[in-house]
Order: C-alpha cells, then structure tokens, then sequence
C-alpha cells in the first residue's frame, strides 16, 4: 500500500487510495495487460478523480529496465543440502543459457511462502520479472501466485498448462506424455498399472499425466482401476513408501507409472526389497529423465521433458511480458526414453 496523499497528487497516492503498490500503479496507467482490467480501471479512475497528471521525466527515468531476471526456486525436499529437485536444476542451464544470449543478467534465489518476491525483486528495481519453478501444493501456491498477477508483478512459470493458470505458464503436454507412457506398458503386455503420485487439483501436473495414462489404457482395452493410484510428492523417500503401500494392499500389478523419476527410484528401491524383480514382475516408468534415471539398476524407463526448450520458452514469456506483447501459455512435448526397467515379458 501507498503513502497518504500529500500536496500535488502522486502515483503514491494514487497506490494508497487504491491499496496497492506504487508499481501496479505505473503499469496500469501505461496499459500494462499485467494488471488485472478491474484494477487497471479503478487506478485510472482514482488518478482522474485527484486529476493526477504523468511528470514524464519521473516516468522515464522509472521506466529504465534493469536487464536482470531473477529465477526463484521453491524449496523441496532432498536428501542433499541444496533443496532444489534435480529436475530443475538441470533446467538452470537452459534459462541460464536463454539469458546469456538475450544479454540479461540472471539472480537466483529460494522462494518462501512468506517471503514479498515482489518487493525482494521487481518493485525494487533489481529485476524486470521473476522466472518461478517448483510450487509444492499448488491450491496453496495459487493464492500467492494471484497475489503477484493483482500487484501487477511479471513472471512467467513452469507447470501446468490450462486456462485457469495465474500468469504465463510454460510447461509439458503431461496428458499426451501420459498417453504415450500407458501405451508404452500397454503394448509391452501389462494389464494392472498403478500410479505413484497424487492425482487431484493439489498437484496438476501429476493428475495430467495420471488422466493421460488412463485415457491410453483405456484405449487399450484395459481398465484404469482408481484403488492402484497412491499419492506420493516428488522425493525417494515418498516413491518408496507409496511402493510400500501399494504392496501392502494386495492388490495385483504388473506395472507402476510413477510421476517423477524420483518416485521411481525410490519405487524400484522398495520393489527390490520386497522381491519383486523389474522388469520381470513389475515394469517401471518414471517422468523427468534426471541424470540419475540412466544410472539405476535396470536403467529407468522415463518421459523426457524438454529441458532445453523450457528454458527458451520461460525467459521468451516474461520478455514478452516486460514489453507488453501477448504471447500465449505454451505446451512443450514429452519424449518416451525406453530402458531396461519396462522390457516386454
């Protein structure tokens, strides 16, 4: 929120009468699609009520970019120190690279729920827009995310793409890429696949590629069956357990399409220990293709996502915010990288 109004009116007090940032006011009333229509139309209306006239070397002057972007990961659990999942780490080099050729500076930091990236960042001047990866509970995330598209914040993030998603999204196709994983184990003679990963609105990616995977079985003519889908988050030690629980409960299968490849190890991991050899009883395929997938023991079948046309697309997206074009969500293909962990029987 802005300052009381004083003397000759300001963008300051246009900010405090209108609740919020100094910012937002700015690129409302150049017509930045940033900001909300609604917000946009009462700071327009506000400045004609205290007949607030631009001081255009002030604008100017504020208008001057900073050639920076910062990109903020969301913290995840590893069993390392750096809790970044290697996923996006691999992603760092792209963006990193995408950077470097648009002769940008890059800051990297954590994102904190508790944190004002906003202040931290854009509205400091310290970057022209945010590059966002990873988001945990995104029901939870979502509040935070259309905090920044009110306050008029640019950024562009990875997940997942749909007409709902707050700002611009760049991210994999998970329905087709769960189609070509079903039709993968399908056509290698599996009947009973269960799914490791939460399924629902909480994290919709992984319910992309699990209604993906349904759909193809389908197709199959085999019958998706909802009781061997256990909900995991993206770490060893809950692919593990979700594997634990699926064995636990009886239930029979022939097949597990994890949605990670860290769910897949740590799958595969409690497969071994409980007997049951890959490929020979259970075939396995992940999702990411992160370097550790071509290093398990049979290597791990899994969805490449485009890494490097990721970084490309998200540095592309918040370019095209900053200077105000449209430049719709984008979807990025996933690619089937068959190995010894799903061999026909």
């Amino acid at each position: 929120m802005g300052r009381k109004p004083t003397g000759r009116p300001t963008s300051f007090d246009i900010a405090y009468a209108a609740g919020v940032s100094q910012p937002t006011v700015s690129r409302a009333l150049r017509g930045d699609r940033a900001v909300s229509a609604k917000t946009r139309e009462r700071i327009q209306q506000i400045a004609r009520d205290l007949n607030y006239t631009v001081d255009k070397n002030a604008s100017s002057l504020r208008s001057q970019r900073s050639n920076t972007i910062a990109l903020l990961f969301f913290e995840d659990p590893t069993p390392d120190e750096s809790m970044i999942n290697p996923f996006f780490l691999a992603m760092l080099g792209s963006i990193t690279r995408a950077c470097a050729d648009r002769g940008l500076d890059l800051l990297i930091s954590f994102q904190r729920m508790e944190d004002d990236w906003h202040v931290q960042y854009q509205d400091s001047h310290r970057a022209d827009g945010l590059i966002l990866l990873g988001y945990g509970d995104y029901t939870v995330y979502r509040k935070r995310l259309d905090q920044l598209e009110e306050q008029g914040t640019h950024f562009a993030r990875w997940g997942s793409v749909s007409s709902d998603s707050s700002g611009v999204t760049v991210g994999t196709d998970n329905h087709a890429a769960g189609v070509l994983a079903g039709q993968h184990l399908a056509q290698s003679g599996r009947k009973a696949v269960a799914f490791l990963g939460h399924a629902d609105e909480h994290y919709p990616e992984f319910a992309g590629r699990y209604a993906g995977l349904c759909e193809s079985l389908r197709e199959s003519g085999i019958e998706a069956d909802r009781e061997l889908q256990f909900d995991a988050i993206t770490t060893e030690e809950a692919g593990h357990a979700a594997a634990e629980a699926l064995l636990a409960s009886g239930k029979a299968f022939d097949a597990i399409f994890a949605a990670s490849d860290l769910i897949a190890i740590g799958a595969m991991r409690a497969l071994a220990e409980a007997g049951r050899s890959v490929p020979g009883d259970v075939a396995v395929v992940g999702f990411d293709d992160i370097p550790a997938a071509s290093l398990t023991t049979p290597p791990l079948t899994t969805v490449m996502q485009d890494i490097r046309g990721a970084g490309q697309a998200l540095v592309e997206t918040l370019i095209a915010q900053i200077e105000d074009r449209d430049l719709p969500p984008r979807k990025l293909p996933g690619k089937l990288i068959v190995r010894g962990s799903s061999a026909a029987f």
